[in-house]
């Protein structure tokens, strides 16, 4: 009798590893939720300081210039790529790569334009003066704040970008879920619809139920190989709360370059005179990196 319940428990726990890593008494009704609300914020919460928390829109930030009109992807994974060469005043198509501080308010920069491709770091200061943030006076200079997001409340200052601190707390200090083995679960190199990037982790995560067990977890060494998902399997992980921030590149001038190797995403918060934070992600990385503000990346916006 001992022999076979040791047979029966090694099964659970070889199934568990393979199918999902939540604890016998976790019911379905008390799965953590996920996926989005009317204006397309996430329903699960993201710490990035101590007691304050953000909501993750449901996609990149999106424009078309030729109506003026700015959105959220329409998936999470969504990226435009190479389009993004065709970036001008007139383009009628969308463009997702996007230089520092360029909402379209006139903040003094030489260029503030969405479509500004504008490559000298000194073009974008806010102000004239390349110690302003996209915060205070100059909060407008922000993507979110400034503008209506037409599938995302349509409402000026419902949203904004994380500033540097913020980035670092997601990623490497706040206190997470343990799941799959692993304690404080916050992020993960993936593979998703073929897609290439990063999955950030709520406060409060369940691992789903028939979704392989988690891999790579806080290891900014990891390959994005190493955990490749249906989408089956990441529909069930959007439900439980995560968001995906897919590899998209970023853009010199007129050339994108790095697409589906490298995930660049804008923070508000300035380095010096040539370059300003973002968050990156790539071959060996996870972390806060300088560029030039010229150059162009995503953008991800919150909510508070």
């Amino acid at each position: 009798m001992k022999k076979l319940f040791l047979m029966i428990a090694v099964l659970c726990i070889v199934l568990l590893g393979i199918w999902g890593c939540r604890p016998d008494d976790v019911s379905d009704d008390s799965v953590s939720v996920g996926g989005f609300d009317q204006n397309g914020a996430s329903n699960a919460v993201f710490s990035v300081a101590l007691r304050r928390t953000v909501h993750f829109s449901k996609g990149n930030l999106q424009y078309q210039a030729s109506t003026g009109t700015w959105r959220f992807a329409e998936h999470q994974y969504d990226c435009i790529g190479n389009d993004n060469a065709n970036i001008s005043s007139t383009y009628s198509g969308w463009i997702d790569l996007f230089g520092w501080g360029t909402s379209g308010w006139n903040s003094s920069a030489n260029a503030y334009q969405p479509w500004s491709t504008d490559t000298s770091f000194s073009a974008y200061y806010p102000g004239g003066e390349y110690t302003n943030n996209l915060i205070g006076d100059y909060a407008n200079a922000d993507w979110g704040v400034y503008n209506r997001i037409s599938n995302g409340g349509n409402q000026t200052g419902m949203w904004r970008t994380l500033t540097k601190d913020e980035w670092e707390y997601l990623l490497n200090t706040r206190s997470a879920s343990t799941a799959c083995g692993y304690g404080n679960v916050r992020y993960a190199k993936a593979t998703v619809n073929n897609v290439q990037g990063l999955i950030i982790f709520p406060d409060v995560y369940i691992h789903p139920n028939g979704v392989a067990t988690l891999r790579n977890v806080n290891e900014s060494g990891s390959v994005y190989t190493a955990y490749v998902l249906t989408m089956s399997e990441w529909d069930k992980m959007q439900s439980a709360g995560c968001i995906f921030l897919p590899a998209a590149g970023g853009r010199d001038g007129f050339s994108v370059v790095f697409e589906g190797s490298y995930g660049l995403y804008w923070s508000s918060s300035y380095v010096n005179e040539f370059n300003t934070y973002s968050m990156g992600f790539y071959s060996g990385y996870v972390g806060m990196s300088d560029f030039s503000r010229g150059y162009g990346f995503s953008v991800r916006l919150v909510k508070d």
